[in-house]
């Protein structure tokens, strides 16, 4: 069965690919799904960024526990490493026991676990629950993605893709100016958005249709792996991309973790001015999704220009004899990873047929999140090896610029091969 996005094989295949994928969605319940997954796929994201803002005031209060410095700030981070273990797990589940059952099991989880630090009083008990908030963002994440491919197709999915990675930066700000607002009220207070899920869930349950085979459009939706033991699963074409996934979320969230200390070092220590240029970056990752959305390109062409643009802003960043040209830089980063991301996403997406794409989606899912944990100890080793934090945006603009340069010339190659099959035919 053809993918319904073109992959990377010969153009002719393409073309037939294309003519079957192109079906637009739209009415009123087209919106509606839309809207829950869209809305469903920011529920990690305020995992990731909502407590931000009460840390200290947590650290504050279990000072006499043992570990304290450790525990407090991995109460932040842990869901995301759960995720990235978790992902491929979930992907697995959502192929064998259905993308809608899982998602709406997963979002009450999530609000079960998420306001579980509103009454525990162990902080040991608190990292655990966070860690198990992130196993329910793996099946979440995974379910929304895997939906928008089940459900459209062509260059609608791929607009539909862009628009994930952009609600994503969108919700990021949002949810930290929340987390603030809400820890005037004390450390505790944030936990309580996580409640929110339990509106989407029956909302999901009620609207979100149960997806059915591209290729059997009136076939019910399988419920058993029946499909995934007639074929192989397309390890071949997507461990490569997976493994660039990993490669380009160290590229994307490098400079949005290590931006306050950059600044810092130029001495920046407004928190007003830190957390303007922080907006401002997050704004290009916006304006990236949407390029991304609106050009008529292929996600294989854009990749180029999104590793090339976050070689350029690393480089920036690594020269910048102020604060103002590194924003410039960051601005220049955080506009190629808003290309990048999604171009990642769609090639990974055209390689995996229905029976597939659970397990595709998760594997994706877990490479990025992998990229998203690992990206400050990156930071944190090549500053160990060149001595600077700017130096160590130095060394990734190389390695970026290393990445930019094989990319375009696999695009190159690929477009060199393009006339001869359509001369074949003509003849």
């Amino acid at each position: 069965m053809p993918a319904p996005v073109p992959p990377l094989p010969s153009p002719p295949s393409e073309a037939v690919a294309d003519s079957p994928a192109e079906q637009t969605v739209s009415g009123p319940g087209h919106r509606l799904r839309l809207t829950l997954l869209m809305a469903g796929a920011c529920l990690p994201i305020l995992g990731a960024v909502l407590i931000a803002p009460v840390l200290p005031q947590m650290q504050n209060h279990f000072a006499e526990v043992p570990g304290v410095d450790a525990l407090v700030p991995m109460a932040l981070t842990i869901p995301a490493l759960s995720l990235a273990l978790l992902a491929p797990f979930a992907g697995v589940l959502v192929d064998r026991l259905g993308r809608k059952r899982l998602l709406v099991v997963a979002t009450v989880a999530y609000a079960v676990l998420g306001t579980a630090p509103l009454w525990l009083d162990s902080l040991g008990a608190i990292v655990a629950s966070r860690a198990l908030v992130g196993v329910t963002e793996a099946a979440i994440m995974t379910c929304c993605t895997t939906l928008l491919g089940d459900y459209y197709s062509g260059r609608q999915r791929d607009r539909y893709l862009a628009m994930q990675t952009m609600c994503a930066a969108i919700s990021a700000t949002a949810f930290f100016v929340l987390g603030g607002a809400a820890g005037s009220a004390g450390w505790r207070a944030p936990f309580w958005a996580y409640a929110v899920s339990l509106l989407l869930a029956p909302a999901m349950a009620a609207f979100l249709p149960r997806p059915r085979p591209d290729d059997h459009a009136d076939a019910p939706s399988p419920t058993v792996s029946e499909p995934m033991a007639k074929r192989p699963f397309p390890w071949r074409p997507l461990v490569g991309t997976c493994a660039l996934t990993v490669f380009g979320a160290v590229l994307f969230y490098t400079l949005q973790v290590e931006m306050a200390f950059l600044l810092d070092d130029m001495g920046v220590t407004e928190t007003g001015i830190i957390g303007l240029a922080t907006a401002i970056t997050s704004a290009a990752i916006v304006i990236g999704s949407v390029v991304f959305a609106k050009a008529d390109r292929s996600p294989q062409a854009w990749l180029p220009t999104a590793f090339g643009l976050c070689a350029l802003g690393f480089a920036v960043v690594w020269l910048a004899p102020n604060p103002v040209v590194l924003t410039v830089g960051a601005v220049i980063n955080c506009l190629g990873g808003g290309i990048m991301l999604p171009s990642l996403l769609t090639l990974a997406m055209s390689k995996l047929d229905y029976a597939d794409r659970g397990r595709g989606t998760g594997l994706w899912t877990g490479s990025f999140f992998l990229g998203q944990f690992i990206c400050p100890l990156v930071a944190l080793a090549l500053t160990s090896a060149v001595g600077t934090l700017a130096g160590a945006m130095g060394v990734l603009a190389l390695a970026a610029a290393a990445a930019t340069a094989a990319l375009g010339i696999a695009v190159r190659r690929r477009t060199a091969a393009v006339p001869e099959p359509v001369e074949q035919m003509a003849g």
